[in-house]
């Protein structure tokens, strides 16, 4: 874990992302070439792309959301399911969480998420565990940023999220409206024009909504 915070900590800058900037994060600021070179470190041990070291629209999204309305986790325990950097987690630990999961297969990004975390003053606990399918370990609410951008992920992850919120427990996730969101199911709960890159996105503006996961 030491060898992935130093390799963070030399490729990246700590960045404010354009809808956040109550929160600092070690992001990609040369996108391509980082991109490039952890791809090739992680392809040693097996490891996917660096998704961590971006601030994604619909992270972004829902984060702002959860800023703007902090009574959603205040003295919750929250799980960021799919984290990345970790901003998710993060804002619900700032907005008053009681506690927060980030969750994320890349132990990169887990290394980024402590590192993140630590910048911005707040407890984050994290696993590289994949907890898709699982029972509800305890959490109030599940929050999900970006994660319906592959078919068959997005449908196990449907699945999954859809079976907790009939048991009761609180689903949000943030997208920019990618291939595989669910079309149906989904309540939209506000819409944010998120600031972006080409070298990212297909846009340098994507309209991206913060929805709830209505029960399966």
């Amino acid at each position: 874990m030491s060898g992935a915070a130093e390799f963070i900590r030399e490729n990246t800058a700590l960045h404010e992302p354009p809808l956040i900037p109550e929160i600092r994060l070690h992001l990609a600021s040369e996108i391509v070439p980082i991109w490039q070179m952890t791809e090739e470190e992680l392809e040693k041990s097996g490891l996917p792309p660096p998704f961590w070291a971006f601030a994604w629209a619909g992270g972004q999204a829902l984060s702002r959301y959860i800023l703007d309305n902090p009574e959603i986790v205040r003295g919750r325990r929250v799980l960021d399911f799919g984290s990345g950097s970790g901003l998710i987690a993060i804002a619900a630990m700032k907005a008053g969480g009681a506690a927060a999961l980030a969750a994320d297969i890349d132990a990169f990004a887990v290394a980024a998420i402590a590192l993140n975390a630590e910048t911005n003053g707040v407890a984050v606990t994290v696993t590289t565990e994949d907890l898709a399918g699982v029972e509800n370990r305890g959490w109030d609410i599940i929050l999900v940023g970006d994660m319906c951008y592959e078919g068959p992920l997005a449908a196990r992850i449907e699945i999954w999220l859809r079976k907790l919120a009939g048991e009761g427990t609180a689903v949000l996730i943030g997208d920019p409206g990618r291939t595989y969101l669910p079309k149906s199911g989904l309540e939209k709960l506000v819409s944010y024009a998120v600031r972006t890159t080409r070298e990212l996105e297909d846009t340098d503006v994507r309209n991206t909504s913060v929805w709830r996961v209505l029960p399966g």
